[in-house]
């Protein structure tokens, strides 16, 4: 089979080895794969899967369960999506039963394989890590990202009005459409935040850029949940403001979190969150797609930070595009 895998910073088809399906585990033939700055990140050697995991690219995908192993609750032939700590671009993938999930009514392959890792890194730490109530504010940063986009239609269906920081107006009339009450374009104003809280959770891809601003606008008991490090990872911080705020910082990665956990969260995305792509109030928002021919220029429209929701690389065709 061809795996897609990063070299010197840049990304090959190349030959793999066939894994093994053992116990417990089913087999993928693969569709089609999302794209996340994790991927931009190992293609330049900058974050190597965990040890034991495939050294290929990909963190989710969907497509046909081609085998099923011992024990595994699926059927060969069924349509599904899958989370991954890497690999997933791949012609096809060995995965842990627990960490699949079926593709929603009324979705394509396609536009499946942008869910699993946004939205399980979303509700992990907004509604999880987070504990966000209903009614509470939130505020995402990068909101016009994948994981962004499945924050704001997490948070609009579930009762906790959120604001966005974006790059662009475009981005966030982007954001106001999925459900964001307002926000502010990074380079004009970041102050204007403060407007519209403060604030009860902060999801942060970014880290030290914006540091301060958090501490700034955090409520009393606010979760500050830091996701990435887009912005820089060090800068000075004010503990007198944790201190008499009791605002909890939490540092929080997917990737490497064992299987046991990505499995429980799995099963709780399965039951809470996936029945809301079939009644329509959550939606993939994919972008575009590209063939697996030309995943180095969709790593490069990622990079470009100019993509409002998912890109995904098709690997073998199995359904129509929802969107070219």
């Amino acid at each position: 089979m061809k795996a897609l895998q990063g070299v010197d910073g840049h990304v090959a088809w190349v030959e793999a080895e066939r894994p093994a399906c053992d116990a417990g585990q089913v087999r993928i033939r693969v569709a089609a794969a999302g794209l996340n700055r994790a991927d931009l990140l190992q293609m330049k050697g900058l974050y190597p899967p965990p040890p034991g995991a495939s050294p290929y690219m990909g963190l989710e995908c969907a497509g046909v369960v081609s085998e099923v192993g011992a024990g595994a609750d699926w059927r060969v032939g069924d349509r599904v999506c899958a989370l991954l700590a890497s690999g997933a671009m791949a012609e096809e993938v060995v995965v842990d039963a627990r960490h699949v999930l079926p593709v929603p009514e009324g979705l394509s392959l396609y536009e499946a394989a942008a869910l699993p890792e946004v939205y399980a890194t979303a509700w992990l730490n907004i509604f999880q890590l987070g504990r966000v109530k209903a009614g509470e504010k939130v505020l995402v940063h990068a909101g016009a990202s994948g994981v962004g986009s499945a924050a704001i239609q997490l948070c609009k269906a579930f009762g906790s009005p959120v604001w966005v920081s974006v790059g662009s107006q475009e981005r966030l009339a982007y954001c106001e459409k999925l459900g964001a009450a307002g926000g502010v374009v990074r380079n004009e104003n970041l102050d204007a935040l403060e407007g519209f809280g403060p604030f009860d959770v902060i999801l942060d891809p970014v880290g030290a850029g914006y540091g301060e601003l958090n501490l700034k606008l955090l409520a009393r008991d606010g979760r500050w949940l830091l996701i990435g490090l887009m912005g820089g990872r060090s800068f000075e911080l004010d503990l007198a403001q944790i201190l008499t705020k009791r605002i909890q910082l939490q540092g929080s990665t997917l990737r490497n979190r064992d299987d046991s956990f990505k499995a429980e969260l799995i099963s709780t995305l399965r039951k809470d969150v996936w029945p809301l792509f079939s009644e329509g109030r959550l939606d993939p928002q994919l972008v575009r797609t590209y063939p697996i021919e030309q995943a180095q220029a969709a790593l490069d429209e990622l990079a470009s930070n100019q993509i409002a929701g998912k890109l995904v690389v098709i690997i073998e065709p199995m359904d129509q595009p929802a969107t070219c």
